[in-house]
């Protein structure tokens, strides 16, 4: 069993293909560096989905979030390049990535970054009482 950080995203079948639904999940330990002063920077990542044939394997989703520890990447940039990694592994319906990254230089910063499939459409949201 490997504990190494890896760059590959694995999947498995979605055992209910022919239902909308939602996977939430958070990620509250994200590290990546700064690329211009090398230090490092920390985030929680919140992953939305709403999966069509495959779903994101979480332990392959855990090695893969630890390869961006020692690598520069401006917040924008790491965000938009993890949602199309996850895109491109999943082919999801629907999916967004909210990065909330913590204080630096007495500023937060959030990027959100979202994919939908061609044609998909949400479900309309029901109201209860």
């Amino acid at each position: 069993m490997t504990t190494q950080a890896r760059t590959t995203l694995e999947t498995f079948d979605n055992p209910q293909p022919n239902r909308d639904f939602t996977i939430r999940i958070d990620i509250p330990e994200f590290t990546c560096l700064c690329p211009k002063t090398g230090q490092p920077d920390f985030a929680t990542l919140h992953i939305e989905y709403v999966p069509d044939q495959t779903c994101v394997e979480l332990k392959s989703l855990k090695l893969y979030v630890w390869s961006y520890r020692d690598e520069g990447a401006f917040h924008e940039a790491v965000t938009n390049r993890i949602l199309e990694d996850l895109v491109a592994a999943t082919h999801p319906r629907f999916m967004r990535l909210t990065a909330r990254f913590n204080v630096r230089g007495g500023l937060y910063t959030t990027v959100i970054a979202e994919y939908r499939q061609p044609g998909w459409q949400a479900p309309p949201v029901v109201q209860l009482p």
